[in-house]
């Protein structure tokens, strides 16, 4: 599979995605980190990556990211969050992943569950405002992704149902709920607890214009030593046909997994589903097809089958969180990342890498995390690896402090090349926005070009939701491929839009495409100079 070109025919400018440009170096023996996973650095691919995923975590529990701390009013909520917005975008990210029901609550206004303690400091309480709708508009506006974070099955990061609100559901059905390690979950081997919580999801993904369904690692909860999640009489009443309760267990993750995936689709065909598991899946000590790692295993400490769900198709993308330094013994960033990438090989699966920003220049971490360098040589890995298509940062407050200004340098090395977003192959091939219309005005005395883009088409008709710049030494023929172009910006789109280039040469000329929210990149507006 090759994500992120156009239908045949449908753009002069063809999208190089980077299994296509990457895969011939493969061929060619060009991949030395593969052949030594510990490697600290690689050299960067010698063609350009025009499609990527770079995004953003934005955690809501326990106030992570936003909103900074509960009971602010609308207004300040909405500031925090225009200001993580636009940061976002200058930062180089073009998609936000932000938790929108972290523990069974909600932060818009569903019928089915409470509104989040995260927003008032109090269950239940109105915040005086839609934030999901926020949000959405906020992202949007800017040319931001947008993908609902959710956590499935958490209802409490403590374990007593009495301090929720009377009504939850969780105090209405106890039959649905387990405590187990100081918190409170719906049981994922009861039905009517499952079925519930895909509709609680599922009305958001109805009413709002989200780009995408998350889900993260949390599926039957991390284990707590010495004590195993209380699921006996689950067992019993629902196991029918099951003689290994692990393997039951794994079916019932299944099931919220594939069921989502269908339901996702039905509702919302364009958006994506993809989820962010634990970055081992089993180590080979275990499974000769796992990693050569020591780590805690997904398989079966959370019961979730990573790799199973990647082989089946249930996922637009999987971005596994691996959270670990190259060279660490146990769970080595050089060896997972190329595991992954066999993973998902021959697949319709995107594959994006889960980085842990927040352990960068953070106390207690050890000496590669300390140098500014380590999400550099990360993504110099990721680079020869053809099936990673871009890469997720946890999380937002974390890369405001750079604490050793490691994602600062990883911009710089890394990002320096403008990109469109992913386009996953399923959704490659469908309509494409109209050519714009583009006028450029220069400067006199320092050559400056502005460029004053309309959308084509009718005033009724979709507005793109990006521009995709491309810029030309001198005036272009017929085949734009070969003419030299250069993607030189891509901007929040709009019924009409600005770009200033400070840079442009005497002699160059521009061309612009529209781009849609699926990333369908049209056909380029005549050129102009």
């Amino acid at each position: 599979m090759t994500p992120g070109h156009t239908t045949a025919g449908s753009s002069p400018f063809p999208d190089l995605s980077r299994r296509t440009a990457l895969a011939a170096l493969a061929a060619a023996g060009c991949t030395a980190a593969l052949a030594s996973p510990s490697a600290h650095a690689a050299a960067p691919p010698a063609h350009p990556v025009e499609r990527q995923m770079r995004g953003l975590w934005i955690a809501s529990v326990v106030n992570i990211d936003w909103p900074s701390r509960t009971g602010l009013d609308p207004a300040a909520q909405r500031a925090e969050f225009a200001r993580l917005a636009d940061e976002a975008l200058a930062w180089g990210f073009n998609a936000l992943f932000v938790q929108i029901r972290p523990t069974a609550d909600a932060f818009w206004p569903s019928p089915l569950e409470p509104w989040s303690q995260w927003l008032t400091g109090t269950q239940g309480q109105d915040p005086g405002y839609d934030p999901l709708d926020f949000m959405v508009d906020t992202a949007h506006r800017r040319g931001l992704a947008f993908h609902a974070w959710f956590n499935p099955y958490r209802v409490s990061m403590q374990a007593d149902p009495a301090a929720l609100v009377p009504d939850h559901p969780a105090r209405v059905h106890p039959e649905w709920t387990v405590s187990y390690g100081g918190k409170l979950y719906y049981d994922p081997g009861v039905p009517a607890a499952r079925r519930f919580c895909q509709e609680a999801m599922l009305d958001a993904v109805r009413r709002y214009d989200i780009d995408g369904v998350h889900f993260d690692d949390y599926f039957y909860p991390y284990p707590v030593a010495g004590s195993d999640f209380p699921d006996d009489g689950t067992f019993e009443t629902y196991g029918a046909g099951h003689t290994d309760k692990a393997a039951w267990r794994r079916n019932n993750v299944d099931l919220m997994v594939r069921e989502m995936r269908d339901a996702v689709r039905a509702v919302r065909p364009d958006a994506l589903f993809g989820i962010s598991p634990f970055g081992v899946w089993r180590n080979a000590s275990t499974d000769p097809r796992g990693s050569r790692t020591s780590a805690f295993q997904s398989y079966d400490g959370l019961h979730a089958d990573t790799r199973g769900w990647v082989e089946r198709g249930w996922l637009d993308y999987i971005a596994p969180q691996v959270y670990w330094h190259i060279g660490l013994p146990v769970a080595d960033y050089g060896v997972l990342a190329p595991w992954w990438a066999e993973a998902v090989r021959g697949t319709d699966t995107e594959l994006w890498i889960g980085q842990a920003v927040y352990k960068s220049g953070a106390a207690g971490q050890p000496a590669p995390w300390q140098d500014g360098k380590e999400l550099s040589r990360h993504l110099a890995l990721n680079a020869t690896l053809p099936e990673i298509g871009g890469d997720l940062f946890f999380s937002a407050k974390d890369v405001r402090a750079d604490r050793v200004g490691d994602f600062a340098a990883m911009r710089l090395a890394h990002w320096g090349q403008n990109v469109l977003g992913p386009l996953p192959a399923r959704l490659d091939g469908g309509p494409l926005p109209r050519p714009p219309h583009v006028e450029v005005q220069r400067d006199a005395h320092t050559g400056a070009a502005v460029l004053r883009i309309t959308a084509g088409g009718p005033p009724s008709g979709d507005v793109p939701f990006r521009y995709a710049i491309h810029r030309f030494h001198g005036r272009p023929g017929r085949n734009f491929a070969e003419g030299g172009a250069s993607l030189v910006a891509v901007i929040p789109g709009g019924r009409q839009a600005v770009h200033h280039d400070p840079d442009a040469p005497g002699a160059c000329w521009y061309a612009v495409s529209a781009v849609d929210r699926v990333q369908r990149q049209g056909r380029p507006s005549r050129p102009v100079r």
